[in-house]
């Protein structure tokens, strides 16, 4: 599609994954699915019906440029974007919308994540054209919504009304991680999408929204509007990015703005944040235990998650519900219904031992 590109996030660590999710090589350059590709590569593929792969850009953090490289050795420097510093979504979407501008100005283009599952290819790209077409011809900014099919407190929500055309409806509000009545009620009421942190927009409507809901953002980065594409390009962006305020594109823009629609959307999509989240998208074994490794002996175990390295004899017996995660110098063994404590783990893991298994 003429003047379409894509923007793969791909800078964070995953730290919910852990131990397979490490700082050096976090969980989007993992084949987390047992598929042979990473959750990275998997993403870049589908969008390749869409554009070529010239029109796809990855933001990331510096540190994993080389891993990029890597792992798509098709793409060029241009397109990789390297953030010096974590400083959320809004920074670096502001960053890459304000370098599309300046190699095309009608540039529209789409930001998704680099670790979700999409198990209807065929169906997402559909969606993402219509809302291709409507912020084309619309001052609109635009989220996949996905038709919830259970009151997960994981997600956020989107609150929809009317209907702008017969597939785009607008934006009433979001809600972040509602408690579980309150997430039942929404699911229940079917006014409710879950937000997938799928967006498309035209470049040029978006920055108008930067400039008017986060100027300090805009205002810094804009500076270097002479730069972007250019040898000169990084080194502005190493010293101006990390003074950029730290906030998701969600709180610094979509919250504010009138002018948001929902594509509701359903075509199996799962955002991979959790090692309970990867469970449910696995195939399983008679016990409904996901195993990944080539020696593991799940016996009298069930409903469990087993990831154990390649030739590595790993036996697990009288487990019910857990994870289990042998990384080689790190073991996991936890129940899957106290995922969540999993950061506070690694954090603690930090302050014993420093970042050596981080």
């Amino acid at each position: 599609m003429k003047n379409t590109y894509v923007a793969i996030m791909a800078g964070g660590v995953g730290s919910r994954f852990w131990p397979g999710s490490r700082e050096a090589r976090p969980k989007q350059f993992l084949d987390m699915l047992g598929v042979g590709k990473s959750l990275l590569q998997l993403t870049f593929e589908r969008f390749l019906p869409l554009v070529p792969a010239s029109n796809i850009f990855i933001v990331t953090n510096g540190m994993y440029k080389d891993l990029v490289k890597e792992q798509l050795p098709e793409i060029s420097d241009n397109q990789i974007l390297c953030e010096p510093s974590r400083n959320n979504t809004a920074p670096c979407i502001a960053y890459t919308a304000l370098k599309l501008q300046a190699l095309d100005p009608e540039a529209k283009f789409i930001v998704a994540s680099s670790d979700h599952i999409v198990l209807k290819p065929e169906a997402f790209l559909e969606k993402i054209k219509i809302a291709l077409d409507f912020a084309n011809n619309h001052d609109a900014l635009v989220t996949l919504g996905i038709q919830p099919s259970r009151p997960d407190t994981g997600y956020g929500y989107i609150h929809f009304g009317e209907a702008a055309t017969d597939s785009v409806r607008k934006v009433l509000r979001f809600t972040e991680k509602p408690s579980l009545p309150i997430a039942q009620e929404f699911v229940d009421s079917g006014e409710y999408l879950w937000n997938s942190g799928i967006f498309v927009w035209h470049v040029r409507h978006l920055l108008d929204a930067f400039q008017a809901f986060a100027p300090q953002i805009y205002n810094l980065l804009s500076e270097g509007n002479a730069v972007y594409n250019t040898p000169g390009e990084q080194a502005f962006i190493d010293r101006v990015y990390p003074q950029t305020t730290n906030i998701s594109v969600d709180f610094a823009i979509m919250e504010k703005a009138d002018n948001v629609y929902t594509v509701p959307s359903e075509f199996g999509w799962s955002d991979l944040g959790t090692w309970a989240s990867l469970y449910e998208e696995c195939p399983k074994d008679e016990n409904r235990n996901v195993v990944q490794g080539d020696a593991v002996m799940a016996l009298d175990s069930s409903d469990c998650i087993i990831r154990a390295p390649k030739g590595k004899l790993v036996v697990v017996k009288d487990l019910q519900d857990y994870i289990v995660v042998d990384e080689g110098d790190v073991l996991l063994i936890a129940p899957k219904s106290k995922e969540q404590e999993i950061k506070q783990v690694t954090a603690l893991v930090k302050e014993r031992s420093g970042m050596k298994f981080l």
